[in-house]
């Protein structure tokens, strides 16, 4: 809300896009909650800047009104004290958010944001940062060298913070314009094109259904339908209290580069998810090349071909997606990441290296080489992308396979449906990889830039996979699943082989599967945990997925089982590519739909679907992407390099 001010409002922001996680983490109503406080709080400093709906006659004495306060939002004033409540609706029902925010200096403030189930303090000074759970009595606290571009410090933070990929660059412009002279002549310059009019009885100014009341110098209150929020300012803001002091709770050291990175980065990452520019929503379809690598595009989708060793092959996925990599790291690192710390108390990347250092002898070496190269290629650190790679998966999702008698033309169709995490944006770094790995059977994946592991994927053999996540996160002694999934499309052949490998690897949690073989029209449903594993054969009934349906099979849960069920029921007979992207559309997909994919193995074809920013990938519009001839035109000769 102002330059100064940015890095205490922005905070909020980090969490803004979670508000409703398909898969219904105890963070859903927290990420509601602080989506709702991040809006109003701009909307209640921000609201005379960004209105441009008509001009009115405007009463001067509201700019009078909004002086005083917005002297103190523009970093005018070298110290000052915000103190406020706000109330949005949450699940129906209104949460109330206590707010206070301080600054004593340009590189000192504190923040403060208390609800009933979540809390967080964070206290920055010159040399150290603290950020404090209340709720779990613990305390972040970081020392160190901080880099300038994830500083929290608080001059100029607005153009570290809000991406130039986010529509939310206007606050900046009206940061400036605030900032830059003075500060009455400019709000009755913006109000001027605003169109709020003034109620004189009720003492109030309105424009559609906002309304601002100023009942005395260095206060507001703005109400926004059934969201209501009030603001005090005071300029005497006392002596700074010790960022290092935190009587009773139990204090963990953080690098504080980490600490700062991962909320500001948080932040700048949140509001690309929150108001996307252009540049995600209407991004630019250049092909791209370089040694080992090619990027284009087919109606809309990202289709990346690589090849050669892992370390050639990592190389090339970083020179060819470096932003759409960031993009995917920083939503799941540092937006969920800090969402999550604050709900669980625990650093969310230690949990992650903890992770991994129990996955990683089951890693094969090869993809860690891999994985390797893509970090130096991007110039991030080798730990960032490792940790990314075994993100918890904890997805909600469904998937079938039918043939023979269930399909039109008796082929095999595999339908796979990803419902996971729209709200923190991973759609932006959707791609589908088609990679030729030295010495590996060739496969088309797709993922999302930066991670090179498999959640749904097909290969040149017509070998197809797709997973559904289940329970027992924390039960990381064995392969990950996205590398099992990989693993599968690089060595196996047959269905046969693919059972076998789960069933002789060490397995991780509680993940569900649909594998098929369209050389054959074998598909086979698959139930593992770390302890057992069961095979469902097509046509089986089973106590969890009810009546076998004949050559098919069928997995999802509750609901959107029974739906799916009855979607194949009646069109048995009947489903080609078509039906069985019907099959796939909304209520079996939820409204977290990340991405839908359609195998069809025999003809080493997929339709692939991605969510866009306002739309699950059930009412995207299908690509279809034909492995083998995208494999046909890969040329071992070097390339050279295209201008984006």
């Amino acid at each position: 809300m102002i330059k100064e001010l940015d890095c205490e409002l922005y905070i909020l922001c980090s969490a803004c896009r979670l508000k409703q996680l398909s898969c219904e983490l105890p963070a859903m109503r927290f990420c509601k909650t602080l989506k709702g406080c991040v809006l109003v709080l701009a909307f209640a400093v921000l609201t005379c800047i960004g209105q441009r709906q008509g001009v009115g006659d405007q009463p001067q004495d509201l700019a009078d009104a909004l002086t005083p306060l917005a002297s103190v939002l523009s970093g005018r004033m070298p110290q000052f004290e915000v103190t406020g409540r706000v109330s949005v609706p949450i699940d129906g029902s209104p949460q109330t958010i206590e707010v206070r925010i301080v600054r004593y200096d340009s590189k000192s403030f504190d923040l403060a944001l208390t609800h009933a189930d979540y809390a967080i303090e964070i206290r920055r000074r010159a040399d150290v940062t603290a950020m404090a759970l209340p709720k779990h009595g613990t305390v972040f606290i970081g020392r160190g060298c901080v880099d300038a571009a994830d500083s929290l410090q608080p001059v100029a933070i607005a153009d570290r913070m809000i991406s130039k990929s986010s529509s939310l660059g206007t606050i900046s412009f009206g940061l400036n314009l605030l900032a830059a002279g003075d500060i009455e002549a400019t709000l009755r310059g913006l109000l001027a094109s605003a169109n709020f009019l003034h109620d004189p009885s009720k003492g109030c100014w309105k424009s559609g259904a906002a309304t601002i009341i100023c009942p005395k110098d260095e206060s507001i209150g703005v109400s926004v339908n059934d969201v209501h929020i009030s603001l005090d300012t005071k300029a005497d803001v006392g002596i700074a209290p010790s960022a290092e002091e935190w009587p009773g709770m139990k204090i963990l050291e953080l690098p504080r580069g980490e600490l700062e990175r991962t909320l500001l980065c948080g932040v700048r990452r949140a509001t690309e998810v929150l108001r996307p520019s252009d540049d995600l929503t209407e991004p630019s379809q250049s092909p791209r090349a370089t040694q080992n690598g090619s990027l284009t595009w087919i109606d809309g989708q990202r289709i990346a071909t690589l090849w050669g060793t892992p370390e050639e092959i990592g190389t090339a996925h970083g020179k060819l997606l470096p932003d759409e990599s960031r993009r995917c790291i920083e939503s799941v690192l540092y937006s969920f990441g800090a969402v999550n710390t604050v709900r669980t108390g625990r650093w969310f990347r230690h949990d992650l290296e903890a992770a991994y250092a129990r996955l990683s002898p089951h890693i094969p070496e090869r993809h860690k080489r891999e994985t390797q190269a893509l970090a130096l290629s991007l110039g991030m650190e080798p730990e960032i992308v490792q940790v990314l790679n075994v993100f918890p998966e904890l997805f909600h999702c469904s998937g079938f396979a039918v043939f023979g008698t269930a399909t039109k033309d008796g082929k095999l169709y595999h339908g796979r449906v990803l419902d996971y995490m729209t709200t923190i944006g991973l759609q932006d770094s959707a791609t589908t990889f088609i990679v030729r790995a030295e010495g590996q059977i060739s496969f088309a994946n797709v993922g999302y830039a930066g991670f090179i592991g498999s959640v749904s994927g097909m290969n040149a053999e017509g070998i197809s996979l797709g997973e559904m996540g289940g329970r027992g996160e924390g039960q990381w002694d064995g392969a990950p699943m996205a590398t099992l999934m990989r693993r599968a499309m690089e060595e196996c052949d047959t269905l046969q082989e693919v059972q076998d490998l789960w069933t002789n690897s060490p397995r991780t949690c509680e993940y569900y599967y649909v594998f098929a073989d369209g050389k054959t029209n074998e598909a086979v449903g698959v139930a593992a945990t770390p302890e057992s594993i069961e095979f469902i054969k097509p046509g089986q009934t089973h106590d969890r997925l009810g009546e076998g349906i004949k050559d098919a099979i069928v997995l999802s849960a509750g609901s959107r089982l029974e739906e799916l069920r009855r979607r194949v029921t009646e069109k048995h007979g009947q489903i080609d590519s078509e039906v069985g992207q019907w099959l796939m559309s909304r209520p079996v997909a939820m409204s977290s739909n990340l991405h839908n994919v359609l195998f069809v193995p025999a003809d080493g074809v997929l339709y692939v679907a991605n969510a866009s920013h306002d739309k699950p990938a059930a009412e995207m519009p299908y690509v279809k992407i034909d492995l083998k001839k995208m494999l046909d035109n890969i040329s071992d000769k070097p390339r050279v390099a295209l201008t984006p």
